[in-house]
């Protein structure tokens, strides 16, 4: 693996573990609450970031899965915690399947970094430009979580 692959893979890791670091305090309620003037809580926020990075590089490669069909319709752009099913992971499950991820993320695309597919936005064709990108939107789930953990807090 190319040494530009590692660095990237390591801030996939690293933000992600900043993020966790996060909720690190959270307790099941409060990733539930969804303070006056917000949209989302917590839980969903979580979500959501799991299954961006799902659906960019599945949009990218034209390839589906499981992960962005069900995941979709719980966490995809414009849904809320209202679309939340009995089914749909809890805050502790999703904890768990964020730590993962970037592991999986390694082991399932770690070879095909540089595959050109046809461009998305921002000219974007490659899954390594599509994984710098949702480190970006990460971040900005992360300053979500940041801010309803005041709000919720006080």
């Amino acid at each position: 693996m190319k040494k530009r692959h590692e660095v990237l893979f390591n801030q996939l890791e690293t933000y992600r573990k900043e993020t966790l670091d996060l909720v690190n305090d959270i307790t099941e309620e409060e990733a539930e609450k969804i303070p006056v003037g917000f949209n989302n809580n917590i839980r969903w926020n979580l979500g959501h970031i799991f299954l961006d990075q799902y659906l960019w590089v599945e949009a990218l490669t034209n390839e589906s899965s499981n992960v962005t069909r069900t995941f979709n319709e719980w966490f995809g752009f414009g849904t809320s915690p209202k679309n939340f099913a009995p089914e749909t992971p809890s805050y502790f499950e999703l904890k768990d399947l964020l730590l993962i991820q970037p592991t999986q993320l390694r082991e399932k695309y770690g070879s095909r970094l540089e595959e050109e597919f046809e461009p998305l936005e921002m000219g974007m064709y490659t899954i390594e430009q599509v994984l710098a990108r949702t480190i970006y939107h990460e971040g900005l789930h992360a300053a979500a979580i940041l801010y309803l953990k005041r709000f919720i807090r006080g």
